[in-house]
């Protein structure tokens, strides 16, 4: 029997980096409510030419390095902060690391959830043709208003992984529990930049989900609760995640040890909200993390507001850290460039562009893929 999982997993996030103590000294707010309340310490902020294309691209350029594109016939790639209400951001990465044209590329979109749903997608074109891989790029920037309560919670990041029959990594197992409920926790409106939350009504659909996804999961034939070894859960902050691990131990009427989670927010602290990357950014902060965790069961839940859930099982490969990519996550995360407060929102207020307006942006991020500007209402990317 073939098996189906990831075969590589690569983290990006942006160049720029507040710390979160920098934040609540501004508001003269108690750090302790953004380190303990929420979970996080800090957040990466993009750069002028910086956005989910840039991030996605560097992120995936590592699994091609590695790789090669021989098998690659589908870019999948999950964002809610996508540039265009027409063209996939995956075109420009397509252009940007030169992948052959007979690729097939589609963006995907359910508030952070849709990166599984690229995930199983890629589980099926793979089952019909076991010789085929899909590249699954999940990049956004989490913004939201200054001055609100979500502000500590914003964020940048993109993962790539490589999806593939034999798997180095994780095998993706069969079962899987899905939930969805029309809720008004969380949008973005065409015209806006920034997003709608109704903060408490999220938490309480994230839980209903966590509850909901694990229910139909059981009914699937997923394995019972004490035959899964760790926990990852969708990071809008890591608290959150704490949250539905003992929610899910509640529903359950059995007490989940908060270690099983804890391992995988590591990354996320650091990186603040990245939407639709944010789940898979914690399972390689757990992969990437000091427990060996080979032939260990791990259950993930994928949440999106609005709202969709899922919760589904990896099982992790002998030999799998030959293949992971802690040192690199870990210079990516230490090469951010810090920025204080003013300059973070000078960054936060340049969002706001309009695009009936030619722009050209130099190169000024590190990195090796750049937003060049606007011209003629379309967006351009550059390489180095």
């Amino acid at each position: 029997m073939t098996t189906i999982g990831i075969h590589d997993l690569a983290v990006a996030t942006a160049s720029h980096v507040v710390e979160l103590d920098d934040l609540a000294s501004r508001a003269d707010i108690d750090p302790a409510k953004f380190r303990v309340g929420l979970g996080q310490e800090q957040m990466s902020i993009p750069g002028l030419d910086e956005d989910i294309v840039t991030m996605g691209a560097a992120a995936a350029q590592r699994i091609i390095d590695r790789h090669g594109v021989d098998g690659i016939r589908t870019l999948f790639f999950a964002t809610e902060t996508g540039i265009d209400q027409s063209r996939a951001a995956g075109v420009h990465v397509h252009e940007l690391l030169g992948l052959p044209r007979s690729v097939r590329v589609v963006e995907l979109k359910q508030a952070c959830y849709s990166a599984t749903a690229a995930l199983q997608a890629a589980a099926g074109l793979i089952a019909r043709n076991p010789d085929e891989r899909v590249l699954v790029i999940a990049s956004d920037v989490a913004r939201y208003e200054l001055d609100t309560a979500a502000e500590p919670t914003q964020g940048a990041g993109a993962v790539a992984f490589l999806v593939s029959a034999d798997p180095a990594i994780a095998v993706l197992e069969t079962a899987a529990g899905v939930y969805t409920a029309e809720v008004d926790d969380f949008w973005r409106p065409n015209d806006s930049v920034t997003a709608v939350v109704d903060g408490k009504l999220s938490v309480s659909a994230y839980l209903d989900g966590v509850a909901g996804a694990w229910d139909d999961y059981r009914s699937r034939g997923g394995v019972d609760i004490d035959q899964i070894d760790w926990f990852c859960h969708h990071q809008p902050f890591t608290k959150m995640a704490v949250k539905a691990h003992r929610a899910l131990g509640q529903h359950l009427g059995v007490e989940l040890a908060p270690e099983l989670v804890t391992a995988t927010t590591g990354y996320n602290r650091r990186i603040g909200n990245s939407y639709t990357a944010s789940l898979y950014i914690a399972l390689a902060a757990l992969l990437e993390g000091e427990n060996d965790l080979t032939g260990s069961r791990i259950g993930l839940f994928s949440y999106g507001s609005g709202s969709v859930s899922e919760f589904f099982t990896l099982v992790v490969q002998p030999g799998y850290r030959e293949a992971t990519r802690g040192a690199e996550t870990e210079a990516i995360l230490a090469a951010r460039t810090p920025v204080d407060v003013p300059t973070y929102r000078e960054l936060h207020d340049a969002a706001h562009r309009d695009s009936t307006v030619d722009v050209e942006i130099a190169p000024d991020s590190p990195g090796p893929f750049h937003f060049a500007g606007l011209s003629g209402r379309a967006r351009r990317y550059t390489r180095d």
